[in-house]
């Protein structure tokens, strides 16, 4: 029996056409692309296509998402109740897909054919939105807003969230926030959905799986963490000393430092540029907390490059872009369902089963002890 490092770390398990990681380098792609362009010069509906169908519009069909962000009116109703008694969206977000699964009867992968599927993906993954605005109404007392097809997916989800038409500018920072999130490499969710998938189960069970993967503070991250630590740093002139007091007392310092990346994260570069169309205070004193912050982390590690991470520039577009600070980390799960739903379409069509072992390490097996 072969023995995989601990936690998988390097070792790949499938093959995928959907893209990959290089972290010495700072670079992802989403199949033949570099993904931080496609996040800089495309829609987030030309990049559900490229993952769905294969490639960009228009040498691939489009993706037309706005007539499937509505809610059955029973499903709306499960969301409301679910949302005025649970406090956590994410909560509310897999008893919904659960719900439109079983209310259209998108049943098992291994009983639907290949379209069939791709109807399911696309579906599951447009309703994503339209369940975490609703919950985070309804959990605040507000009557749920319902889709406008005329309007984009990251537009609409601002709308819906906060009830106010997004300008232009935070529209667009927030759908490449959310390009720049589709998808990143065989992480912990997306290796959970496709193992659901690759039993045969239903989209929506191996999507809930993801998310419940993406709820474990090591994976999902918490852009709100990073503006709270902005707000408790204040001005750019304390953050030296505020990093030194984390380091001695072992606490984190969120926004900095990547399982991957060695290099520059290459969506945190993206963001940066979207925050500073955007502008203001928040913007300027961000980049100088970022700067001492940097600095104080070399001169603690000087052989190590720690790079600021995507959570740290996402929280403050996420902020300047009026979502309430809740809403962060479920707004991740708006982008990545597209991509665990490409991921599932592909483990679909690989047809086997993951079923890899684990090595005893108990006690040596002895005779089962007469019963007294």
């Amino acid at each position: 029996m072969e023995i995989a490092p601990p936690g998988l770390k390097g070792l790949a398990v499938a093959d995928t056409e959907l893209g990959s990681v290089r972290g010495s380098e700072g670079f992802f792609h989403y199949r033949q692309y570099d993904a931080a362009e496609l996040a800089r010069h495309h829609t987030l509906e030309d990049i559900w296509a490229l993952m769905i169908n294969g490639d960009l519009p228009p040498a691939a069909a489009p993706v037309d998402v706005g007539h499937l962000r509505a809610l059955p009116i029973e499903v709306g109703e499960l969301v409301d109740a679910c949302a005025a008694r649970v406090g956590d969206p994410m909560t509310t977000l897999r008893l919904g897909l659960l719900a439109v699964a079983d209310h259209e009867g998108r049943g098992p992968v291994l009983d639907r054919t290949g379209d069939q599927i791709h109807g399911d993906a696309i579906r599951l993954a447009a309703v994503v939105p339209t369940i975490l605005a609703r919950h985070h109404r309804q959990n605040h007392g507000s009557a749920p807003i319902d889709p406008d097809p005329s309007l984009g997916h990251a537009a609409d989800y601002l709308r819906m969230a906060t009830d106010a038409m997004p300008t232009d500018l935070a529209a667009r920072a927030v759908e490449q926030y959310l390009v720049a999130t589709v998808d990143h490499g065989f992480n912990a969710s997306t290796f959970t959905a496709r193992v659901v998938a690759s039993t045969g189960a239903d989209l929506a069970g191996a999507l809930v799986a993801g998310i419940g993967a993406l709820t474990g503070p090591l994976h999902g991250g918490a852009p709100s963490r990073c503006i709270e630590m902005i707000d408790e740093i204040e001005t750019p002139d304390r953050a030296a000393d505020w990093v030194r007091s984390q380091i001695g007392t072992g606490g984190k310092i969120m926004g900095f430092g990547h399982a991957v990346y060695r290099a520059e994260d290459p969506r945190g570069v993206v963001l940066r540029a979207a925050a500073e169309r955007l502008g203001g205070d928040l913007v300027e004193r961000a980049a100088g907390i970022e700067g001492e912050i940097l600095a104080v982390l070399a001169e603690w590690k000087p052989d190590q490059r720690i790079v600021t991470n995507v959570e740290f520039w996402a929280g403050v577009v996420l902020e300047l872009a009026g979502l309430p600070r809740a809403m962060f980390t479920p707004t991740f799960s708006v982008s990545r369902s597209i991509g665990w739903t490409a991921h599932v379409i592909e483990q679909a069509r690989v047809g086997k089963i993951i079923r890899p072992s684990a090595r005893y390490t108990g006690h040596p097996i002895s005779e089962v002890p007469a019963r007294i």
